[in-house]
């Protein structure tokens, strides 16, 4: 039997602690809980959770430092759970490493399926990472060979496009700001330059997308981003 996934809770909101926690549980994850930045990483080092839900409103330490120093160390998943939902928070908190944000109020329901598609993702990462290939839907990518096919066709990317897929593609199911992405494929000099991102984004799905006006792999973000979706 495989050990259930722990989840760290990071939260100083009484009620959600009262109801989130419960229905982790129910849900049959382990789960441990901290109300301030401190406790959190105390807990982090000491119980090596899967994954952390995170609050950005902390009473002592700022969620977003909270953030940085977990990613320092680790690739577990963070989720933030935040009021915060401004765009300029949600891009904050992306760039330093966070691999999702949800906003208060929230749907339990929504929040779940966040929290499993993130570790779907990192047992994904851990078991197929060294054959260099991912597949998704129609679609298989070698990395490697820096080939891309649909249904064992290839298709003729240029390298800047493989760039832009391969990139996404090894962070599948999590959103990469503009800011990121632009400095990774294009370099420190080109993040006030969205406008090459935007149009190589527009050329790539015209050649993975099945239908490019309604994408199936490469998900906008609105304001923030974009992620290559497996699922």
């Amino acid at each position: 039997m495989t050990q259930p996934s722990r989840i760290l809770l990071v939260d100083d909101e009484a009620g959600i602690q009262r109801t989130l926690g419960p229905l982790l549980r129910a849900r049959g994850y382990q789960v441990d809980v901290a109300g301030t930045g401190r406790d959190a990483l105390r807990l982090f080092e000491e119980r090596t959770p899967d994954l952390i839900v995170l609050d950005l409103g902390l009473p002592d330490i700022e969620g977003t430092e909270v953030c940085r120093r977990i990613r320092a160390t680790s690739k577990a998943p963070i989720v933030v759970l935040s009021a915060r939902g401004a765009d300029t928070d949600k891009v904050n908190a992306l760039d330093l490493g966070a691999d999702d944000y949800v906003t208060k109020p929230f749907s339990p329901d929504e929040l779940l399926a966040r929290i499993r598609v993130a570790l779907r993702r990192l047992n994904r990462d851990e078991s197929d990472g060294p054959t260099g290939m991912l597949r998704a839907g129609e679609l298989t990518i070698d990395y490697d060979r820096r080939r891309v096919l649909r249904q064992d066709v290839e298709i003729r990317l240029t390298p800047k496009e493989f760039d832009l897929l391969s990139l996404l593609a090894q962070n599948h199911d999590r959103v990469l700001t503009h800011r990121t992405i632009l400095k990774a494929v294009w370099g420190p000099n080109a993040v006030e330059q969205p406008e090459h991102l935007w149009t190589l984004v527009a050329l790539l799905r015209k050649k993975i997308e099945p239908d490019p006006a309604r994408p199936r792999y490469l998900l906008s973000e609105p304001w923030v981003g974009y992620r290559f979706a497996v699922e």
